[in-house]
């Protein structure tokens, strides 16, 4: 491809930061890679120098393959073209593949599935300075993209540079642990809490630092939930930690029916409803056993790295255990609250379809016994659960299935104080 020199591109002052094509053999334009490193290092020098020392800028993979060569001016930047997976796809097939078989692929999904996230602030969806901040990893229909540009920004839709981020696009970055920690923090998955105090994350902690040599073994995130690259990072209990079939065990599978029902998925007598619908498409949790076996087979063979099998099984076994005592405990405050629908204490929200909790509204529990069931149940049951899988002992105990304990006799304490009133 035959390109004129720079010089004889830039016609104009460079105060105007005007970007002239260069012109092909064919006569259609290109973006001139030159004059796009000319006028960015001036207005966004840490980009340029970013993309600089990037696999793509050392291999030639200019600025057009992304952003195409619609914009030229300071006048036209409209025009540029914001990358989206399919972009990546055209050097990384089978990694958006993979990703897009994976359950990052659906986060966005998952957040528009929620039944209240229309009543947040739009900054914190759309434009993701609150759940759109993680979940803009998930992919978004062409409609939902060019949603988002008429909200007034054009981006948060590349979905890859949420773990390889803009314009280093860094391989060794994604595949450090610091870069799951943005999301996976906080309120209802802290699992970068729990991972880095735990041994594991000490130990890489202490090898990232020099003080244990490279060659010992020491997990990441990416080594457990990402094996040889695999972008689809699913796990076998899913986000809300229920799946069916049911247990044999008679009081788990009461138990779960209720969690189940709170989260509106199973009417009063137990049948499937609607909302299982968006449950399946948000890939939320594990409808068959054989689903579930699938990604437990492989976390055995990933913990047995480092671990024998039979470690590897107790362990994991733990966490199902876990499972089975926060539900109980979870189980029990939803009847509590449920009950004070049905009796009439309390006003069932008109919102709800069922004379249940529903889990899933999230921030619009109306009166502080609801509230607090809130809490016990995305706060508090997720670090039982979480930080036993996750090898935290503190979690799994104190700000976990020890909070449950605390939050049920509120609840109880709560009801007992309303019947009363």
């Amino acid at each position: 491809m035959r390109r004129f020199s720079l010089a004889a591109m830039l016609t104009i002052a460079p105060a105007s930061l005007l970007l002239v094509p260069a012109i092909t053999h064919d006569s259609e334009p290109v973006l001139s890679e030159s004059a796009c490193v000319d006028c960015h290092t001036q207005l966004h020098p840490s980009i340029v120098s970013d993309w600089k020392v990037s696999k793509h800028g050392q291999n030639g993979v200019d600025c057009a393959v992304c952003h195409g060569v619609g914009h030229t001016t300071v006048e036209d930047v409209t025009e540029v073209r914001i990358p989206t997976p399919e972009t990546c796809a055209m050097c990384h097939a089978e990694r958006v593949q993979q990703f897009k078989a994976g359950k990052h692929a659906l986060a966005w999904v998952a957040m528009k599935a929620m039944p209240t996230t229309h009543a947040l602030p739009v900054a914190m969806t759309e434009g993701m300075k609150g759940c759109g901040g993680c979940h803009k990893i998930g992919i978004k229909t062409e409609e939902e993209i060019r949603a988002i540009r008429t909200a007034g920004s054009g981006f948060g839709v590349a979905s890859c540079d949420a773990c390889h981020t803009r314009h280093l696009f860094s391989v060794k970055e994604a595949r450090q642990p610091q870069a799951c920690q943005t999301c996976h923090m906080g309120f209802d998955h802290p699992q970068w809490e729990m991972y880095s105090a735990s041994k594991h994350g000490v130990r890489y902690l202490l090898k990232q630092n020099g003080t244990l040599p490279e060659t010992v073994a020491a997990p990441t995130c990416q080594t457990c939930h990402m094996k040889d690259g695999n972008h689809e990072v699913r796990t076998g209990w899913g986000f809300f930690a229920v799946r069916l079939p049911m247990p044999e065990d008679e009081q788990w599978t009461a138990d779960r029916t209720t969690i189940l029902q709170a989260l509106g998925v199973l009417d009063p007598n137990g049948q499937p409803t609607a909302r299982l619908d968006l449950v399946k498409a948000a890939d939320l949790m594990r409808l068959t056993e054989a689903e579930w076996e699938v990604e437990r087979e492989k976390m055995e063979g990933i913990c047995m790295q480092c671990h024998s099998i039979n470690y590897a099984r107790a362990e994991l076994g733990k966490g199902d255990q876990m499972i089975r005592e926060a539900d109980h405990l979870l189980a029990e405050a939803i009847r509590v609250v449920a009950q004070l629908y049905r009796d009439g204490v309390i006003k069932k929200p008109a919102s709800y379809a069922y004379a249940f909790p529903d889990l899933l509204t999230f921030h619009d529990a109306p009166t502080p016994i609801e509230r607090q069931l809130f809490e016990m149940h995305l706060e508090h049951r997720m670090r039982a659960f979480q930080g036993t899988f996750h090898a935290n002992p503190d979690y799994a105990l104190w700000y976990g299935w020890s909070e449950m304990v605390r939050d049920l006799a509120e609840i109880k304490e709560m009801a007992a104080q309303v019947r009363r009133r």
